[in-house]
């Protein structure tokens, strides 16, 4: 049961992620622990999570889940040395968290993206996947850099 548990708490967490909600998303960790309590499932230790265009890596990956089970992702929140691939960029940050319900993509702590136009600094970048919409943002005394290169 623990097992259903949690592929079901994982595709539907990470289905939000993508386009396409039929397809399927792969997950490896050293560790798993559902906490029914909290409403929480914790992926720890080298977690990686694959999906057609997309691949994510962190030390941890917690997902909340709200009053309606494992179907009703609240968020999810990916720490320690985040990596986040897609076929265009790869961007980097020491923490992730994602909102089904806005559907915001913040990645922070010393983020960096770089795609074939070239590379960016900064403290904490938003994505609105909603919208299409993307905010590098300084904060505190940190300033977005760049790096831009003429195609």
């Amino acid at each position: 049961m623990k097992q259903l548990i949690a592929a079901i708490v994982v595709t539907m967490a990470l289905s939000v992620l993508a386009a396409q909600a039929a397809e399927p998303v792969n997950v490896s960790a050293d560790d798993f622990t559902i906490d029914q309590t909290s409403n929480s499932a914790t992926f720890a230790g080298n977690v990686v999570i694959t999906r057609t265009g997309l691949k994510l890596w962190a030390d941890k990956v917690l997902v909340l889940y709200g009053s309606g089970g494992q179907s009703d992702i609240d968020s999810l929140t990916a720490t320690g040395n985040v990596r986040i691939k897609t076929d265009s960029q790869d961007a980097t940050g020491a923490k992730a968290t994602f909102d089904p319900d806005t559907l915001i993509l913040k990645l922070s702590g010393n983020v960096t993206v770089v795609n074939a136009q070239g590379k960016l600094n900064g403290p904490e970048l938003t994505i609105n996947l909603k919208t299409n919409n993307s905010v590098f943002k300084g904060n505190k005394g940190g300033r977005v850099t760049g790096v831009f290169t003429p195609q």
